[in-house]
């Protein structure tokens, strides 16, 4: 996939004003692995980076947001992005949870792709979806790449054994924890051979305010370091790429703002993610699933 695929359509509309606990291992920690729990624990204590307690939202529940039509309900059928781009969602919030992360590259370096995802906590998360997929990385021996979990979890394999892996109706099952969270409502819409379950949108404040969050983190609050940025936003940015919806965030942006805000998407499209990797207190997982999206 080339890594400005989908920065190109642009839909012009006015300005809108209103718009872990310790290792599987059981072994003491070290000074690293406590700051990793420690941001583990804040993460989990303020997933949503600010948003109130009543709206807090996963990844994949913000990435589905930001693909939903607000009326009608429903994502675009000419979305084929967004089923991967969910199950990137999930490897991330897992690893920035501390549950998983990569394996050592060892003593020949080898690359984020040909490495492997391991299990470092089978604590539960409590989101049913996030578990499932824990589960399935806890039994799998031996243990696989981001891109082939990427794959299993969507279904997408040619091997039949594999096919268990396939987390299903991801989109039907975030669209309830939505309608839970009464940002959603349900309604059923006929589509002259069949009738549809859909999710309009009933809280236009909580997606408004995450619209708002995206643009400000391109623009009044662009820091111009990968590494500086909160890396729930961070990766926000990429999987909404990755899931062909971050146009939906951009839309309401006026020619000057949205042009520079695009510019600075693909400034971070096109990062060395095996460096940035191999910064102190890079999540690992995030840039590997990065790099599986841009291959």
């Amino acid at each position: 996939m080339n890594r400005s695929d989908g920065l190109v359509r642009r839909t012009v509309r006015s300005r809108e004003n209103g718009a872990d606990s310790g290792s599987a291992s059981g072994n003491a920690n070290t000074p690293d692995e406590n700051q990793d729990l420690q941001e583990n624990k804040d993460h989990e204590d303020n997933i949503d980076d600010g948003d109130s307690k009543e709206t807090r939202l996963t990844l994949m529940e913000e990435v589905l947001l930001l693909g939903l039509k607000d009326k009608e309900g429903y994502t675009s059928f000419w979305n084929d992005c967004i089923s991967s781009g969910l199950r990137g969602c999930i490897l991330i919030e897992l690893g920035l949870r501390g549950r998983i992360m990569m394996e050592k590259s060892g003593m020949r370096r080898r690359g984020l792709c040909s490495r492997k995802v391991i299990l470092k906590s089978d604590q539960p998360t409590g989101d049913v979806l996030l578990d499932e997929a824990l589960k399935h990385i806890k039994e799998t021996n031996p243990p696989e790449t981001v891109q082939s979990w990427i794959e299993y979890l969507s279904g997408e394999t040619w091997n039949p054994l594999k096919l268990r892996y396939q987390l299903k109706n991801v989109r039907e099952r975030l669209a309830k924890n939505l309608v839970e969270k009464g940002v959603l409502t349900t309604e059923k819409q006929n589509f002259l051979l069949f009738d549809m379950t859909t999710h309009p949108l009933s809280d236009n404040v909580v997606k408004c305010r995450l619209v708002r969050k995206i643009q400000d983190s391109v623009l009044s609050k662009w820091v111009n370091d990968a590494q500086r940025m909160d890396k729930r936003m961070l990766a926000l940015i990429f999987l909404a790429h990755a899931s062909d919806v971050i146009e939906n965030a951009f839309a309401p942006l006026n020619d000057d703002d949205y042009e520079v805000a695009m510019k600075r998407v693909r400034e971070l499209l096109d990062l060395d993610f095996e460096a940035e990797a191999a910064k102190p207190n890079a999540n690992e997982i995030l840039w590997a699933v990065f790099m599986a999206f841009t291959k």
